[in-house]
């Protein structure tokens, strides 16, 4: 399996009821105070689930955002841990080794299969996780060195730990504080990321002679 992965096309139509969302969004959240890609992963998160609260609960550096934007469009691989969350990232081929793994002792199946896909893809992938706390948990021990983790698992029983852990370990990551999240808003977050304008190369400065 290669550890790229296939770039579609960068030309999107957005389509009339979708610019309408966001048009009515921005009427009830004034999000101009973010920085570029901060915004955009707030909009595209609340606009999957229509909760205004992901403004608040949201945490991510724009700097890493720039740097997970940078790789991603030069085709880094993209890991999920659920085809849910493969199935809401439209634009972009993904890894999720979900059906080939197994539980074991100490083991969930999300755990597992996390394990195959850094066989998979090695170190500097996008991991998106939306589902599994363990799956999240699993990727901590890794020596992954990912470009970025999207870790937006939900649930009541080690969701906000696994997210808690994820913060602080430093790694370059986009999570959010409560026990709330999912595989709509996890690939809300890595489409944002993928919608977002490549900026064009910079212009050669032109060069200087020197003068004696």
């Amino acid at each position: 399996m290669s550890p790229t992965s296939r770039v579609f096309p960068e030309v999107r139509v957005v389509h009339p009821i979708e610019q309408e969302s966001f048009r009515r969004l921005r009427a009830r959240l004034d999000t101009s105070h973010f920085p570029p890609l901060t915004r955009a992963v707030v909009e595209r998160v609340i606009h999957s689930a229509a909760d205004l609260g992901y403004a608040d609960d949201l945490v991510m550096d724009e700097d890493v955002l720039e740097k997970a934007h940078a790789a991603l469009h030069a085709g880094a691989a993209v890991v999920v841990d659920v085809e849910m969350v493969a199935a809401g990232i439209t634009r972009r081929d993904t890894v999720c080794r979900l059906r080939d793994a197994k539980s074991g002792p100490g083991l969930t199946r999300s755990a597992h299969a996390i394990r195959l896909a850094y066989e998979d893809v090695g170190p500097g992938a996008l991991w998106v996780i939306g589902n599994a706390p363990t799956a999240l948990e699993e990727l901590l021990t890794l020596n992954a060195d990912p470009a970025l983790v999207i870790g937006l698992p939900v649930g009541f029983v080690g969701a906000t730990e696994s997210k808690a852990a994820l913060r602080e370990s430093g790694l370059p990551a986009v999570s959010n504080v409560s026990e709330k999240g999912g595989s709509a808003v996890a690939s809300a977050a890595l489409n944002a990321l993928l919608y977002h304008p490549v900026a064009p190369a910079a212009e050669a400065a032109p060069s200087v002679k020197e003068t004696s």
